[in-house]
C-alpha cells in the first residue's frame, strides 16, 4: 500500500507562511486528507483534495490553507498562510485507504 512522508513543518511567527509536502510512494489520484494533532486532543480534520481537485476546509483554516496536489510527482501540498499560534499542532497527511504519514510538527510562535 501507499506510504506517505510528510515535510516542511518548522518554526514560524505569527502571520507568516509555510508550505507543507506529503511524498507519496505511489499514486495519490484518489481524496488525499491533511489532519493535524495538539496534545492532549484527538486528531483534527483540516482540508482534502478530491481525485478531481475539488477541495474542502475546516472553518477555522478556510481562507488561509490551501490543499493542493500533482500528480505527476505523487506529491500532496497545503500552503499555510497569516499562521496563527492556535495553527501549532503536527500536521499528518492520509490518504484515500487510511494511510497516515509520520506527521510534520509546525509551531507558529514569536
Amino acid at each position: 500500500q501507499v506510504q506517505l512522508v510528510e515535510s516542511g513543518g518548522g518554526l514560524v511567527q505569527p502571520g507568516g507562511s509555510l508550505r507543507l509536502s506529503c511524498a507519496a510512494s505511489g499514486s495519490i489520484f484518489n481524496t488525499m486528507h491533511w489532519y493535524r494533532q495538539t496534545p492532549g486532543k484527538d486528531r483534527e480534520w483540516v482540508a482534502s483534495i478530491s481525485s478531481y481537485s475539488a477541495t474542502n476546509y475546516a472553518d477555522s483554516v478556510k481562507g488561509r490553507f490551501t490543499i493542493s496536489k500533482d500528480n505527476a510527482k505523487n506529491t500532496l501540498y497545503l500552503q499555510m498562510n497569516s499562521l496563527k499560534p492556535e495553527d501549532t499542532a503536527v500536521y499528518f497527511c492520509r490518504s484515500w485507504n487510511g494511510v497516515w504519514g509520520q506527521g510534520t510538527q509546525v509551531t507558529v510562535s514569536s
